[in-house]
């Protein structure tokens, strides 16, 4: 049985997202497309369908938690890929509590320099990292086991302008 890294689970996750909004195919069988090689392995598997079906079910949510860190810009104006990562982020900081935080920025900073704009990183990074203090804040971040919570992640960075599709 192959287990696939992480960050390499979240790519076809990002994948899955995408195919599924370009081709407005049901997700189901999107799933069932992009996701062939991880179900050789029921847990990778099931953690790539967690993603899906909480980024899925409160795409409404996430999309309002990120127009709240990019007041200054539309919405729509963002980069495709750069709303799925950021989708992807604050899923994972809201209703995965196993994941740390860091590791949740960090893999979407690095998801981002390698599918979307030279600029994302940095914007991803600034607007993931906001969310997490403001959860942090509020006392919503729901993080247990050891080194899940600890200081900010990176300085506090605003987001520099979104990249363009």
């Amino acid at each position: 049985m192959v287990t696939f890294k992480r960050r390499a689970i979240r790519e076809k996750v990002l994948q899955v997202l995408y195919a599924h909004e370009v081709s407005q195919e049901p997700i189901t069988k999107v799933i069932d497309d992009v996701l062939t090689e991880l179900q050789t392995n029921k847990t990778d598997f099931d953690f790539a369908k967690q993603i899906i079906y909480k980024v899925i079910q409160h795409q409404d949510t996430l999309d309002e938690i990120i127009k709240s860190k990019v007041a200054n810009w539309e919405f729509s104006r963002i980069a495709v890929i750069d709303k799925f990562l950021l989708r992807i982020g604050i899923c994972e900081l809201i209703y995965f509590d196993d994941i740390p935080p860091k590791v949740t920025i960090n893999e979407a900073i690095e998801i981002a320099k390698n599918y979307s704009t030279e600029k994302s990183g940095k914007f991803i990074n600034g607007v993931l990292d906001a969310v997490y203090d403001q959860l942090q804040q509020e006392n919503k971040l729901k993080k247990s086991g050891r080194g899940l919570i600890s200081e900010s992640t990176t300085p506090t960075q605003k987001p520099s302008n979104p990249p363009k599709e």
